[in-house]
């Protein structure tokens, strides 16, 4: 029987609306050449289209994959880092792989590898922990093919209850002025926007100058 190698892969640390996405994605280790023939490679250097096509020739040839979907309401209670080691350790003690690679969201690897240790039950798994994973190996770009396509479907089911919030990142003009049209008109925001963020609390403190 073949080695079971999975790679784990976020999307959506950074936005401030909508949820972070963990993948993590399992097959045979001597499936992953077909990855690299496929194309895959890092989510961010393809396009929306590319990323779909990919997304259903990846599903053919996993053994297993999961998305944990972690919502704002979390995220504002805890911190990112723990939400993320908790959805990846829940992946490796549920898959069990020979392998896995992870694509490190900190800048010490080694310090994240250690906690990711002190969490999982199954420890027999060869870990791999790098910066730049998902550009790195293929199974960790599959990983986070599959975390951005979801975590794009979630922003789309939130923009049609929504209207156009923008992509959620902090960068986006669209997503400040929805989050701004909230404070101003509904004083409330929805569950939606994560609240503790830096971005959201710049922005009640400037509509709380402008009420007084």
């Amino acid at each position: 029987m073949q080695e079971l190698v999975m790679g784990i892969d976020e999307a959506g640390r950074g936005p401030v609306i909508g949820p972070m996405v963990v993948c993590g994605i399992m097959t045979k280790k001597g499936c992953i050449p077909e990855l690299v023939q496929m194309g895959v490679k890092d989510s961010k250097l393809l396009s929306p289209s590319r990323r779909e096509r990919l997304k259903t020739l990846i599903e053919r040839i996993a053994v297993r994959w999961k998305l944990i979907k972690i919502p704002p309401s979390q995220i504002d209670r805890y911190s990112m880092n723990f939400l993320h080691l908790k959805a990846i350790a829940q992946l490796i003690d549920e898959f069990s792989p020979y392998e896995t690679i992870i694509d490190c969201p900190t800048s010490c690897p080694p310090s994240f590898e250690r906690k990711i240790k002190a969490l999982i039950k199954v420890k027999d798994t060869k870990l791999v922990v790098e910066n730049f994973a998902d550009k790195r190996y293929s199974i960790v770009s599959a990983a986070s093919i599959l975390a951005k396509v979801a975590r794009d479907e979630e922003i789309k089911n939130i923009s049609s209850l929504y209207s156009d919030i923008g992509s959620g990142y902090p960068s986006d003009k669209r997503t400040i002025e929805f989050i701004k049209r909230c404070l101003r008109e509904d004083k409330v925001l929805p569950e939606i926007i994560r609240k503790k963020w830096k971005t959201t609390k710049n922005l009640i403190a400037e509509q709380e100058n402008k009420d007084e």
